[in-house]
């Protein structure tokens, strides 16, 4: 499908990686995995021809079609939804207006109508299956939860994450030969990104790279793990999870052999020592002493990848009963987003809200913070609760973008000396040169960071995480999960990342609209008793468990 031959990157004096050299095939499907900033994002680009690299060539044939996912949605504002994405193929597209453009003009002067020109568009049409194009583009708009009520309203109707949907949509729709997409579940919830898996995995033939930091994501599409580290860019079979069993015991096996060499070197060594002085065994020392010279003993690399520890402590123990919900209900306008919500949550219960974008979580999470007033209900917190609160916004951080990372975090223990607040820095991956960085330029994966290690100085008797692992890599995801296992007292999360649900939570509460599923289980648990597949949408997975009875 297409190479990549001798391929580097710096920027400025750092090394990205270098002498990348890997072939591409088509049906398969890469992970792209690596810790933030190690170039994972600039290897697309690269590939893309977004960005030239320092060295080396992407060779791609010429009748092979790139697909990137864009960002720049601001273009399209006012265009329809629809429309958005089947210009994803411009040359389809294009042809197919001029195409209305000929006929509507024929309508009123019919003797201008050009035949020849006429039948070279419907070439280019019937050669990119343009008349099934506006089908494929409205089923891939409902796959990623756009409903088909919406599609000839402008772009501008959207949020910022529906509209990054739409430039999925696009990409997708533009049936590419090579398939690139950098974190392209950022913005879905889970039932979407089921369907982007199925997508992927049942219905697109090209070659895909894909940078994602959600671990099921990653074992689920892809058939190849391409590991960006220690200024490499190094090839696995298989999915994520065999990846990081490969790379594991392939890192073992060469420090291993780091260490036998080293005992063959000190051997020989103490040969040479003992009888280098004796002429009867001088010509074996002499032999000892070349062969020491063929030993190379091999120099690992560090790592690129970083664990964060986050360490949360209660400052007490709760009452056994950590809060209460009676008949809560809010609306947005015409949008009913929560209606007769009641819940009870317990000391020690790690409860997960999950469910598609729009039905209420974090509103919920945001009335039980005081951010939102609900319109009917009430809530009551029980006993020795001191919520602590990681929002989606940071609205903590908000007016204090100059402020430095070590003065903000300061403010939260003024009692406490520097190196206590240093500490908590480090703990999160702030060096020592860092500290003095503002906290307006730091990256989304570095501000969630600083504001959990915030949430861990308050010491909070109960957690509210709205949507925590959202910028962190997967070694901060990985952190973050054993920092909350170990978390003694409630926590309530929103989280659309699957192995993070499945690897915490205790309890899951899904909401739908007008209606709440609560299951005191696992997430894996959950999926098994409600006769789901791994997290399809509802009413699908229920009608073909119909069938099959």
């Amino acid at each position: 499908m297409f190479t990549i031959q001798d391929l580097g990157v710096m920027h400025g004096a750092r090394t990205l990686f270098s002498d990348a050299t890997l072939a591409f095939a088509a049906g398969s499907r890469y992970g792209v995995v690596g810790a933030n900033g190690s170039g994972k994002s600039t290897l697309l680009r690269v590939i893309s021809g977004q960005e030239e690299p320092t060295e080396g060539q992407v060779i791609i044939p010429k009748e092979r079609r790139v697909g990137v996912l864009s960002q720049d949605h601001f273009v399209y504002d006012d265009v329809p939804i629809l429309h958005v994405v089947m210009m994803g193929l411009p040359v389809l597209w294009e042809a197919m207006q001029e195409k209305e453009e000929m006929l509507a003009a024929a309508a009123s002067d019919p003797e201008a109508f050009d035949v020849d020109r006429y039948g070279e568009l419907e070439d280019i049409v019937l050669a990119h299956d343009g008349y099934s194009m506006e089908a494929r583009a409205a089923d891939i708009l409902e796959g990623l939860n756009i409903p088909s009520a919406i599609h000839l309203e402008p772009l501008s109707v959207l949020s910022g994450g529906y509209k990054l949907r739409v430039l999925l949509a696009q990409t997708l729709a533009s049936d590419p030969d090579i398939l690139l997409l950098d974190e392209p579940t950022n913005h879905l919830d889970i039932v979407s990104i089921a369907w982007l898996e199925q997508f992927l995995v049942n219905d697109f033939r090209g070659c895909a790279l894909i940078v994602s930091h959600d671990h099921r994501f990653l074992d689920t599409v892809s058939t190849h793990t391409i590991d960006v580290d220690y200024q490499l860019v190094t090839l696995y079979k298989g999915s994520y999870s065999e990846f990081e069993k490969a790379k594991v015991e392939e890192r073992a096996r060469r420090e291993a052999d780091i260490e036998k060499n080293k005992a063959a070197i000190a051997d020989h060594e103490a040969f040479v020592r003992r009888f280098r002085s004796k002429a009867t065994k001088a010509r074996q020392a002499q032999s000892r002493i070349k062969q020491i010279e063929r030993i190379e003993i091999e120099e690992l690399p560090e790592s690129s990848r970083k664990y964060p520890t986050f360490k949360i402590p209660a400052a007490r123990d709760t009452g056994r009963q950590v809060l209460e919900v009676e008949d809560l209900s809010k609306s947005y306008d015409d949008k009913e987003v929560l209606r007769d919500l009641s819940l009870r949550i317990m000391r020690g219960e790690r409860v997960a809200l999950i469910g598609p974008n729009g039905v209420g979580k974090s509103t919920l999470l945001k009335i039980l913070m005081g951010e939102v007033e609900a319109d009917t209900g009430k809530f009551e917190w029980g006993h020795a609760v001191k919520p602590g609160y990681f929002s989606q916004e940071h609205g903590e951080v908000q007016g204090n973008e100059e402020a430095t990372i070590h003065d903000w975090l300061w403010t939260f223990c003024p009692d406490q000396p520097t190196g206590f607040v240093r500490a908590k820095l480090a703990e999160v991956l702030f060096g020592k040169d860092e500290i003095d960085k503002k906290i307006g330029a730091l990256s989304g994966g570095e501000l969630a960071r600083l504001v959990m290690a915030k949430i861990s100085i308050e010491e909070p008797t109960v957690l509210v995480l709205d949507e925590p692992t959202n910028h962190l890599d997967l070694e901060g995801i990985e952190a973050l999960a054993k920092g909350l296992e170990a978390y003694p007292n409630a926590v309530l999360f929103v989280s659309h990342d699957r192995w993070f649900v499945s690897r915490l939570a205790n309890r899951i509460l899904e909401l739908r609209p007008g209606h709440v599923e609560d299951f005191r289980g696992s997430y894996d648990d959950y999926l098994r008793w409600s006769d789901q597949r791994d997290h399809l949408d509802h009413d699908q997975a229920l009608a073909e468990a119909r069938k099959k009875k």
